[in-house]
């Protein structure tokens, strides 16, 4: 019989959040600072099943007690968890059922473990304590918070010492909310809106800008969204966490991008036992999915340790005639070379396939301007339109930690997509009367490739100067990457008017491989060196100075072969940070960087757009609460650009049925964003994300007004106590205010969509600590919207409310 957790005093956030107006009372045990005199009271406890070494690190902050041990101890182990209200005794004995450890009470009231009978031949200990834990990895640790992040410094630093925002999506909250590939992801991640150019294709803000910038454990890949080959549709079962930094990343990225960065961190095999995880899962429009993901040593001493992940989902739309496999493998081999040498080595393949899919949507007005009605359901894309795309990447990470607290890394990373596809792309409103379409559609297949290679090595750590330890790091990288994308013409002839439900069961054309034109091709070449000082300049006071300097070798051409370029540059993006700690709890901070990115936009009359330049900001307050399992942040940003590409509504590429940009000039986008991540109380999730931005040029124009100016993102979970602990209920919202786009119907009208709320709710049940049963509903209320607005005027609809349900079961 299990008892309710009893109320504990609670400690306000106080202002921390004033500005977003939230205000919440949080609940918990104090931290004990020095070793207990006595054995304390029993105490309630929320701790989910999990690896041992975690379980027994979280007790011991929640507890307040001193527990050292040997590391090698708890390595492989799982823990049962624990629930109740129980002493010390009591939860440590429930926290190591059937790990064959038991712990022992010291003479100065600290504990330790030793492996059962072992008397006192127990192994040296050494003190750990979840206030000492200072790895980012977030599998296994039931939270929607991170210890710490290097993704925007290069440092492993906590969120309270970055002075920059950067929000962690961890493994938890990955699974709770059923988030299976990358989009869904940032599209639940504070500040971050997502703008859907058709069934595939996904394009990403934050801070009113376009993102371009995926990185896989810190390595910076580029992807243009209108030749994108699958990466918003990345199978999340390969990562343990999406670390989104937002505000310009030039330090490590090598282009000063203003909006964010998407940190994709890898699992890795760190399991010194066999273990492993196998879900099925089915949901709306015969969403099938199943997922297996194992780990085993190698060798008997588990120095050397393998894991292998898989992926299958076959799934419908609720949209005609749309259907799409996505398989996805991933192998890594994990091994300790020497007690502080690791390495690991890794590939990863995904290949997608639809049929069916849209590019772009259906028309949103009628010829004579009036709003067409289509229901959902409709598309104009026959079931030949079809995307078939391959994604690999293989990986080799070589770390080394010397005696002296510095680390050496090396990373070398090569990656190659290729896609293919053909489709039908309707231009042009129906007539009212006779829904009869007079343009001619645009048809093609446009064959393509990306790939890059990557080399990084750094090296960082300690050192002392005037009496005071600071840190360091230096590093140097290469990235070679290319693409192109070529454009193949049909044979058949196209006989219009055709009404517009008459577009999907079009026929397949014939394919004229003899016009085989290039779309488009690029050749850039990075070469950097890079390096950041964190000065302790007072207790409280924390400077992080730096910069990279890089030099770029670009050649690429347009649609056929047009505008061919062919030049080198250099480049030096500085980077300013200090951090000034109030007090144990807050810390307040500010940071400077430059702007500096090459753009592959054309004008209208074919030229390409000049590189966008210019400055970022960004002040903040930040405070770590519950031992760092809870972190707040409050973020004031302000950026400044010239050369800001902006569409040219009504202009073209000349030759191409692309739009054209030009470049805005004295662009600012100013605002806030607030954020809340991890455990309010024991058994309670939250994470809640709130964004406001205003942007425009020097006539003051707003700009990008495709882009909601205000995102709400908060979803949370609640484990029930006592005889109901098995039961975990969670729930969410995410909000975004109006966006629109003028000039774009038959009579320059403005497409616009209203702000709205999607509601989300979820609930799992373990049957044991190995198999559980999850639900998903998204769209609750069944909210119908559209997931953009565009140049083209066409309508693409959001997902209507849909259901998911997840078996679990681990081994």
């Amino acid at each position: 019989m299990y008892a309710h957790p009893r109320k504990l005093a609670p400690t306000p956030l106080q202002r921390a959040l004033g500005a977003a107006l939230l205000s919440l009372a949080l609940s918990g045990p104090a931290l004990a600072q020095g070793t207990p005199a006595a054995q304390p009271a029993a105490q309630a406890f929320e701790i989910r099943p999990g690896p041992l070494g975690h379980s027994l690190a979280t007790f011991a902050t929640r507890a307040g007690v001193a527990l050292s041990f040997d590391p090698a101890l708890t390595d492989g182990l799982q823990s049962p968890g624990l629930q109740g209200t129980h002493t010390t005794g009591e939860a440590l004995a429930r926290l190591l059922a059937g790990s064959g450890l038991e712990a022992i009470l010291r003479a100065d009231g600290s504990y330790t473990l030793r492996h059962r009978g072992a008397g006192d031949t127990a192994l040296a200990p050494v003190t750990v304590t979840a206030a000492a834990e200072r790895s980012g990895i977030t599998e296994g640790s039931g939270s929607y918070t991170t210890r710490s992040t290097a993704a925007a410094t290069g440092l492993d630093l906590s969120p309270r010492e970055t002075p920059q925002s950067v929000s962690v999506v961890t493994r938890q909250r990955i699974d709770d909310q059923g988030l299976q590939d990358l989009g869904n992801i940032l599209l639940n991640t504070t500040g971050v809106s997502a703008q859907q150019l058709d069934s595939e294709r996904t394009v990403f803000a934050a801070r009113g800008f376009a993102m371009s910038d995926l990185q896989y454990d810190g390595i910076s890949t580029y992807y243009k969204s209108n030749y994108a080959i699958g990466e918003s549709e990345l199978d999340s079962i390969l990562y343990d966490r999406i670390e989104v930094v937002r505000g310009a990343t030039g330090l490590l990225a090598g282009s000063g991008e203003p909006s964010a960065s998407a940190n994709l961190v890898r699992k890795h095999a760190d399991s010194k036992t066999f273990k492993g995880e196998a879900t099925l899962g089915l949901g709306s429009w015969n969403n099938r999915r199943g997922t297996l993901d194992v780990s085993t040593p190698l060798t008997q001493d588990g120095r050397i340790r393998s894991r292998i992940v898989a992926a299958h989902e076959d799934k419908d739309a609720f949209f005609d005639r749309y259907e799409r496999q996505r398989s996805t493998f991933y192998g890594v081999v994990d091994a300790d070379l020497t007690p502080a040498t690791t390495l690991s080595v890794g590939a990863s393949y995904q290949h997608n396939d639809a049929q069916g899919l849209t590019y772009g949507g259906v028309p949103s007005w009628y010829s004579d301007g009036t709003p067409a009605r289509f229901s959902r359901s409709f598309t104009v894309a026959p079931k030949w339109n079809r995307e078939e795309s391959k994604v690999r990447n293989a990986f080799v990470n070589l770390d080394h930690q010397f005696d002296n607290g510095w680390k050496a890394q090396l990373r070398l990373m090569r990656s190659k997509s290729t896609v293919d596809n053909q489709r039908l792309f309707v231009w042009g409103f129906p007539d009212p009367e006779s829904n009869l379409i007079a343009d001619e559609p645009s048809i093609g297949r446009f064959p393509g490739y990306r790939k890059q290679s990557s080399i990084d090595a750094r090296l960082s750590g300690p050192f002392t100067l005037a009496g005071r330890e600071h840190e360091a790091i230096v590093g140097v990288a290469h990235i070679d990457h290319r693409y192109a994308f070529d454009w193949v013409g049909p044979s058949t002839a196209w006989n219009s008017p055709l009404a517009i439900h008459d577009f999907g069961s079009v026929a397949e054309p014939k394919w004229d491989y003899s016009t085989r034109e290039l779309s488009e091709r690029n050749h850039t070449r990075q070469t950097a060196a890079y390096g950041a000082l964190r000065l302790s300049l007072a207790d409280p006071l924390k400077l992080i100075v730096g910069g990279r300097y890089t030099r770029y070798d670009r050649e690429g051409a347009g649609w056929a072969s047009s505008g061919e370029y062919d030049y080198n540059a250099e480049k030096f993006v500085p980077y300013a940070g200090l951090v000034v700690d109030l007090n144990a709890t807050y810390s307040v901070y500010g940071s400077y960087t430059s702007i500096f990115n090459y753009q592959d936009y054309r004008d209208r009359s074919g030229a390409w757009l000049d590189p966008v330049t210019g400055k970022a900001y960004e002040t903040g307050i930040k405070g770590a609460f519950l031992g760092g399992r809870l972190n707040a942040s409050l973020a004031l940003f302000r950026i400044e650009q010239d050369n800001l590409a902006q569409e040219d509504a009504g202009h073209l590429i000349p030759g191409t049925d692309s739009t054209a940009y030009y470049g805005a000039q004295g662009a600012v986008s100013k605002g806030f964003e607030a954020e809340l991540s991890g455990e309010l109380k024991p058994g309670w999730q939250v994470a809640l994300g709130i964004s406001h931005f205003s942007a425009k040029d020097a006539s003051d124009k707003d700009v990008n007004t495709s882009h909601p100016r205000t995102l709400l993102r908060l979803f949370t979970t609640y484990r029930l106590p006592g005889e109901w602990h098995r039961l975990t209920l969670g729930g969410g919202v995410n909000w975004q205010s109006r966006v629109y786009y003028d000039k774009v119907g038959p009579n320059g009208e403005r497409q616009q969509q209203d702000a709205y709320a999607l509601a989300s709710l979820m609930a799992s049940y373990d049957f044991s600590p190995a198999l559980s049963l999850q639900m998903n509903v998204n769209n609750v209320f069944d909210k119908q919207y559209q997931r953009a607005v565009n140049w083209y005027g066409q309508t693409i609809w959001g997902t209507p409310r849909e259901f998911l349900a997840t078996l679990r079961y681990k081994f």
